[in-house]
């Protein structure tokens, strides 16, 4: 008797064991399903028009989306797990006020955490930076890739990848919240036509304003002489564009300067020769390099 009733009683750990088991993977393909119809609805949220603009800033969603999916796996899988233990019988309640007594004691050692998940929220609530921006920080700057709540990815000009830790970022450049100046300065000799000079780039710069019109807000302009060296004067002109369209303006306009001022015939010294020059002249010889 004894002997049969163990064989009922291993059947039935056995058929509790095996519909536990087959109920946990049925939570994890419903988890599974309800985040990727949760995900497809957050990016159907982000890319919705409401009279042909977008309800939120293409930028914003850029940042929040990636965020808010984040959080939204976490707290998905966090609610499966606690069913999934609970089938096997583990408290649930009791798992709870344990992970609330740790997660007390790891705060008190874990202060720069949670400086930095404060932090991140601010960034993301005040809108400081946004994913796709050039900016820059106390010690890097790059092109934001990703802002989470702990920390901040930028990608600088040489491809490295910067994970900044959101607490520790104290003061912040943006260059990509309105126009951005582009400023050229030119030498040229004493002994050169100034004003026909000063002519050309200006006609320079019209002609970048009409190539350029959709990079440019403000047209270039020549303001004038604007350093007197000890062999040449310097003339500068400035420009005001789009975001991060401020270093191709100035490298167009140094290009076509030089290519015109050299059309003309009008030189730009060669700032080497004439220091060295100045140098031997002083010692009663003249050299060149």
């Amino acid at each position: 008797m004894h002997e049969f009733g163990g064989k009922i009683f291993s059947q039935v750990d056995a058929y509790s064991l095996a519909r536990n088991l087959f109920l946990a993977v049925v939570y994890l393909i419903i988890a599974r399903l309800l985040f990727w119809f949760l995900d497809k609805a957050l990016k159907k949220v982000f890319s919705k028009r409401a009279g042909g603009t977008f309800l939120l800033q293409e930028r914003r969603a850029k940042t929040l989306y990636p965020l808010l999916r984040s959080i939204m796996f976490y707290a998905i899988s966090f609610f499966v797990l606690l069913n999934i233990l609970s089938l096997f019988g583990v408290s649930t309640t009791t798992l709870l006020a344990s992970a609330s007594i740790l997660g007390l004691a790891v705060g008190f050692g874990a202060q720069s955490l949670v400086k930095d998940v404060f932090s991140g929220f601010f960034v993301l609530f005040e809108d400081q930076y946004a994913v796709g921006e050039y900016v820059k920080t106390d010690k890097y700057e790059g092109i934001v890739e990703e802002i989470g709540l702990r920390a901040t990815k930028l990608r600088d000009w040489g491809g490295e990848l910067h994970i900044i830790p959101n607490g520790t970022i104290t003061s912040v450049t943006n260059f990509n919240r309105g126009k951005m100046r582009a400023m050229v300065d030119i030498s040229l000799p004493y002994d050169e036509d100034i004003e026909k000079a000063m002519e050309l780039i200006s006609a320079v710069g019209q002609e970048i304003s009409s190539e350029f019109k959709e990079k440019i807000v403000e047209d270039p302009k020549v303001q004038g002489i604007i350093n007197l060296g000890e062999n040449f004067v310097v003339v500068r002109i400035l420009a005001y564009t789009e975001p991060m369209q401020q270093w191709e303006i100035e490298r167009e306009l140094r290009r076509r300067i030089v290519k015109a001022l050299a059309r003309e015939g009008i030189r730009i010294p060669n700032l080497k020769k004439v220091y060295v020059e100045s140098r031997s002249a002083e010692g009663g010889k003249n050299a060149e390099v």
